[in-house]
């Protein structure tokens, strides 16, 4: 039986507290708890990691821990039982309740993917440091990870300046040669904004720079459908395009509370796709789910690539791909059309522009 929150728990735990608040954290955000919960465990972690592993277990056994910067009673109770190696209650109970499947079916698609194409870090709107969505992306088993903060016009979200941006690709670098050439690569991407034109919130030199791009719409959803399929079409046409993000912009459940789908041509928008190699993104994230499953139906027929990414804006959200990948599933779509199941190769082959105004597929 698992200990409740708060009780000790005797069974053994070798991995060390930092690990355990890291773990801890990440089923939190897993289970899309609030971001004020999460933080305390990140930033505990981030206090112990510099420390000696002998000094940690000292303050453990003689009840300093909470002398230490952001270290307070929840946070110094999981540290002392891992510096002792026993099992933290707070983790054992959350491994109880939150570590199993998120959802039935999807594990072949899963297994299939070496990455995930859209993520955010706390440069825009993300919860967490460049560094942290990497290191859980290599625990997740993925080959690669495309860091996709907003751009500038989205100030909501924080959106990236060209140079804000400039000084992100350096730390992309400093980490991956920090990770030293080995089987996972961070790679160099943008959530770009759709402007209602169809144009893209960035310049062509710094998009010429990434490694990939998703181009979403974030602004005027509710548009009229001609004006909306014009905007999309041209996004899609841009050389720059790889993947379309979360076609619709709906809400289906949340704290956001729900939004109505966008109203657009979806033959004409997915068969531009199809023309221009973009990829149609299954946005994983729970609340989304999107595209709507007649449209992914639609956009298999019309012979769109697909990607499915989790969108996470923290770590433990990283994992939200499998939902993307059961509905993949259950809607027939080919693993080998899913862009993230290649190689970082041929991912990289693809997503460069072409000649002649046209991406390559």
């Amino acid at each position: 039986m698992v200990a409740p929150s708060g009780d000790r728990d005797d069974r053994p735990y070798d991995d060390g507290p930092v690990a355990a608040l890291r773990r801890i954290a990440f089923l939190l955000e897993r289970s899309r708890a609030e971001t004020y919960k999460v933080k305390a465990f990140r930033a505990a972690a981030a206090t112990i990691l510099p420390l000696d592993p002998a000094d940690v277990l000292a303050r453990a056994r003689n009840g300093t821990l909470r002398e230490l910067d952001g270290i307070g009673a929840s946070t110094a109770e999981v540290i002392a039982a891992a510096a002792q190696g026993r099992l933290p209650a707070r983790l054992a109970k959350l491994e109880s309740t939150e570590g199993g499947p998120l959802v039935g079916g999807g594990e072949a698609v899963r297994a299939a993917l070496r990455g995930d194409l859209h993520s955010h870090s706390d440069w825009s709107d993300g919860g967490s440091p460049i560094e942290e969505m990497a290191f859980t992306a290599i625990e997740l088993g993925h080959e690669y990870l495309v860091l996709t903060d907003h751009s500038p016009r989205l100030r909501v979200a924080n959106g990236l300046s060209v140079e804000r941006l400039n000084r992100q690709l350096e730390v992309v670098d400093a980490i991956n040669e920090h990770l030293g050439g080995g089987a996972f690569r961070l790679l160099k991407g943008i959530e770009v904004d759709i402007l209602t034109d169809g144009t893209l919130d960035q310049t062509d030199e710094m998009l010429d720079r990434l490694d990939l791009r998703v181009a979403s719409v974030h602004s005027k959803l509710a548009m009229d459908a001609r004006a909306m399929t014009r905007r999309m079409v041209t996004a899609v046409e841009n050389p720059f395009t790889n993947v379309l993000g979360h076609c619709t912009g709906r809400l289906v459940t949340g704290a956001r509370g729900t939004r109505d789908q966008s109203e657009f041509d979806a033959d004409e928008v997915f068969a531009a796709c199809a023309e221009h190699g973009v990829a149609v993104e299954i946005n994983a994230r729970p609340e989304r789910r999107d595209p709507p499953s007649a449209l992914i139906r639609r956009a298999v027929e019309l012979g769109c690539l697909f990607s499915i990414d989790s969108d996470a804006h923290a770590p433990g959200q990283l994992d939200f791909q499998v939902y993307g990948c059961a509905r993949a599933e259950e809607l027939g779509v080919d693993p080998e059309r899913i862009v993230n199941t290649w190689p970082a190769t041929r991912l990289l082959s693809w997503a460069r522009p072409g000649p002649g105004g046209t991406v390559s597929p």
